[in-house]
């Protein structure tokens, strides 16, 4: 009678895996989400909608999010060109640059928002020069689009590199060798392949980026109704003892954040269909 085997999993079993997976995920994300509506809970719907409705909130959260959707635009051009560069070509100091991209992960968001500050302040180095063109960086919208696309920039270029080291390069001579043209080449090879990573690396760099603090509270200016993000808002409430408030304004931004996750997770799936369809 032939003996039957068992194969064995080097990690423990699927039961036991996943137990811990959700105790884990329960104690550091779940406990905290429940806690944040619960406290919500203190509010009436009325001072819920007066919060939500409030001028310098609704002014908070649109420069957040506007400033972060702006920084995530930017960092989606600009680490591609950045993940290119790192993977395709060779050239002295690439490693130095490669270990460069991951600087703002290491720095701490205090340091960083000092150093952009002095910066682009109008006696900073890059401030003098946008000066002299009629553009202030520092203590204005500008400022806190440089800040957050400074702090996501890594999301987009090590969420694209990796595609781009197993992209075949076979393709694209092929394509060359049959007279298309270098544009036509990316538009029609490479860009479909990278575009599901850099859709990835750009809502990872927006979610980065809504929810900063340390590198933009410096920049900003913290001027209300102008340059004041709502992280700020909510550190005031908080300094204020006005706990429900800070959580209500924090509620918001998790549900606007988790549907704007949501769809555009639900884009990327109808774009890898289509994609494999074809």
């Amino acid at each position: 009678m032939a003996k039957v085997w068992k194969e064995r999993s080097i990690l423990p079993g699927f039961g036991i895996s996943l137990g811990f997976t959700l105790l884990y995920l329960s104690i550091l994300v779940l406990i905290p989400i429940i806690a944040l509506f619960a406290k919500t809970l203190d509010l009436t719907w009325a001072q819920f909608w007066e919060i939500a409705t409030d001028e310098r909130v609704v002014a908070s959260l649109k420069l957040s999010f506007g400033a972060s959707f702006m920084a995530a635009l930017v960092n989606a051009v600009f680490g591609f060109i950045v993940a290119w560069v790192l993977v395709r070509y060779r050239f002295p100091g690439k490693k130095i640059l490669d270990a460069l991209v991951d600087m703002p992960f290491a720095l701490p968001t205090a340091v960083a928002g000092i150093a952009l500050t002095t910066l682009y302040s109008e006696n900073g180095w890059m401030g003098k020069i946008l000066t002299s063109w009629g553009i202030k960086a520092a203590y204005s919208p500008l400022g806190i689009v440089i800040a957050l696309t400074f702090i996501g920039i890594p999301f987009v270029v090590r969420t694209i590199q990796p595609v781009l080291e197993e992209l075949d390069k076979e393709y694209e001579e092929a394509a060359v060798s049959l007279g298309a043209h270098r544009f036509k080449t990316f538009i029609k090879i490479i860009f479909p392949e990278v575009l599901p990573a850099l859709i990835t690396g750009a809502t990872l760099a927006f979610a980065r980026a809504v929810g900063e603090y340390g590198s933009v509270v410096f920049i900003s200016g913290n001027m209300p109704m102008k340059t004041e993000i709502a992280p700020l808002l909510i550190m005031t409430k908080l300094e204020q003892f006005d706990y429900a408030g800070a959580t209500a304004i924090a509620v918001i931004m998790l549900v606007i954040s988790f549907v704007l996750l949501l769809l555009t997770n639900y884009l990327q799936w109808r774009m890898n269909r289509r994609l494999q369809a074809e």
